[in-house]
């Protein structure tokens, strides 16, 4: 995958914001500047940060978000200043699993480097309760684009921010048939990166 594919997808997930906010049962998602300042957040991250924030004592950083989010941000924030060329979104990564064990959210951020330098780099932060019964958004997109049983396991690790390895080990295949798979996703949801990829799948 090209550096450019990776820094052009910076640029792709403010265009479908307003689509992934429609989705009511998915994930939370959060997009904020590197300087983290809030770009958008949808009505479920919104719910999310509420209870994160209700059950911490901390102070809620900068910006009102909880301080877990706020902390990851930073964390994410930290690596876009020395990564700057990564060849991999997953490069960009941080998991937090946050909560108890009554309901858990676990939090994936990552970093999206941008040509124009830092200021307009972003970091998108993926907010799940652990556990939780919900409408599969991956289930819809299996339908929606045609993807094949292994494909649509492919997209769910995907989702959860795993590596090409991890998704291997888990699904009992090589890297290199990961690779493929995820180049046939690609194909048929029409995107060029993997951020291509969760923001088509956040939209259905």
């Amino acid at each position: 995958m090209k550096d450019a594919d990776v820094l052009d997808s910076a640029a792709e997930l403010p265009v479908h914001m307003e689509n992934i906010a429609e989705q009511r049962s998915g994930p939370g998602v959060i997009l904020l500047t590197a300087a983290l300042s809030l770009v958008h957040m949808n009505g479920q991250a919104t719910d999310l940060c509420k209870e994160i924030g209700q059950s911490h004592s901390s102070e809620p950083g900068d910006g009102g978000l909880p301080a877990p989010v706020h902390e990851l941000g930073n964390e994410i924030r930290a690596m876009l200043q020395v990564r700057t060329e990564a060849k991999d979104w997953e490069q960009f990564q941080i998991r937090r699993l946050i909560g108890d064990m009554r309901r858990a959210v676990l939090l994936r951020g990552f970093g999206l480097p941008a040509h124009g330098g830092l200021e307009h780099a972003r970091i998108i932060i993926i907010m799940e309760e652990v556990g939780r019964r919900q409408a599969s958004s991956t289930e819809e997109a299996k339908a929606r684009f045609n993807l094949t049983d292994r494909e649509e396991s492919v997209v769910r690790q995907l989702s959860k921010g795993w590596t090409n390895k991890e998704i291997a080990l888990s699904l009992g295949i090589t890297e290199q048939t990961v690779k493929e798979h995820i180049k046939h996703i690609m194909q048929k949801t029409k995107t060029t990166t993997r951020t291509g990829i969760l923001v088509q799948i956040l939209r259905t």
